[in-house]
């Protein structure tokens, strides 16, 4: 009913709606939208652009032509792939994630990966609602989907994507300017970003992230994973070892939930070892390899790509994202293990 001019909506209305929802499972939360999505985002950019720039590096320094035409391919489908992780994580049903592919390539032609992920999370929200709701729902429903995510990644995503590249610029100026404590900031942030469940590696792309501030990152990330990797290696052993140093220290997330003080090792670390990365050695990278550190290899083969492969080059590499990164996180472990604020067992992983 109207009353004044405002829509007073009842109880049961509202109630309706929310059942409504509940059974085309939109769930309208932080969590869905910025931890799902942008997790699922990091999914799509890994099996598309990311691949791709590891094909492409790998190609062009043994000279494998075909190497670098299979990555140049594969980072030319990164709208698609993120619009179809976006709408698989949102668990849109089938006719729904396919539609999305078409909506993922037009938003990252207008508005970049940014563009891409709005459109993505708006297409498969309006193709979950339409789905199964009409006789002719293989019309209705992916026209929904195209026209409403396209729709959106047209209006919204240029100047969603030119807001997120401005703020990306300017922490690239400010890093230029102060080198030293942007470094630590920067280290210390994109590390913590990678450890929660959000994508570090989304983040650093739709930031557009190059140059020393991209550098920083890949140190910072590289520091949560080294470290956590080593530092509990007497509780985790090997496969631990390998599981976050090339993988990801997100599974140690429970773990700081129960005992937040494991985290201060390599956070400090990072802390610490940004500022040498970009005062020192001036380390650099590219907006996809900055937000991987050491996940699968992704954050250095952005960094020769960013700035060669010469000897020098790699010796810096294994310096700043391998050797440093546990020796500091190591050392500040042990110190507090000593001093009883980390006992053993507190780093243990379920790998069962």
């Amino acid at each position: 009913m109207l009353i004044k001019g405002v829509f007073i909506v009842s109880d049961k209305t509202m109630n309706s709606i929310s059942l409504f929802l509940k059974r085309k499972n939109i769930e309208l939360s932080f969590k869905r939208y910025f931890v799902d999505a942008l997790g699922a985002m990091g999914v799509g950019l890994f099996s598309s652009l990311i691949t791709g720039l590891i094909l492409k590096t790998i190609g062009s320094k043994a000279n494998i032509p075909i190497l670098m035409e299979f990555g140049a391919f594969a980072g030319s489908m990164v709208g698609p792939a993120i619009a179809v992780a976006i709408a698989q994580a949102l668990q849109a049903p089938p006719i729904v994630l396919f539609s999305c592919a078409a909506v993922g390539f037009a938003g990252n032609l207008w508005g970049g990966p940014v563009g891409a992920f709005l459109g993505a999370i708006v297409a498969a929200e309006l193709g979950k609602i339409v789905s199964k709701e009409t006789k002719i729902d293989i019309i209705v429903t992916p026209a929904t989907t195209i026209i409403g995510g396209m729709g959106v990644a047209k209006l919204a995503g240029p100047s969603v994507s030119a807001m997120m590249n401005g703020l990306g610029l300017l922490i690239m100026n400010a890093t230029e300017l102060q080198p030293g404590p942007m470094g630590a900031i920067i280290s210390t942030i994109m590390g913590m970003i990678l450890t929660l469940p959000i994508s570090s590696a989304a983040i650093a792309v739709a930031l557009n992230l190059s140059g020393l501030a991209a550098g920083a990152a890949t140190v910072g990330c590289s520091t949560q994973m080294v470290g956590f990797a080593v530092m509990s290696y007497r509780e985790n052993g090997v496969a631990g070892l390998l599981s976050q140093g090339l993988g990801t220290s997100m599974l140690q997330m429970p773990n700081i939930v129960r005992r937040p003080l494991i985290w201060v090792p390599p956070t400090l670390a990072s802390f610490i070892l940004g500022p040498i990365s970009t005062l020192v050695f001036k380390m650099t990278n590219i907006p996809s390899g900055a937000g991987m550190g050491t996940s699968g290899l992704v954050g250095q083969f952005g960094t020769i790509d960013a700035m060669g492969s010469s000897p020098q080059i790699l010796f810096q590499i294994g310096l700043m994202h391998f050797f440093l990164p546990a020796v500091t996180t190591v050392l500040i472990a042990e110190a507090m293990r000593k001093m009883g604020l980390i006992k053993d067992g507190d780093m243990k992983l379920d790998f069962k």
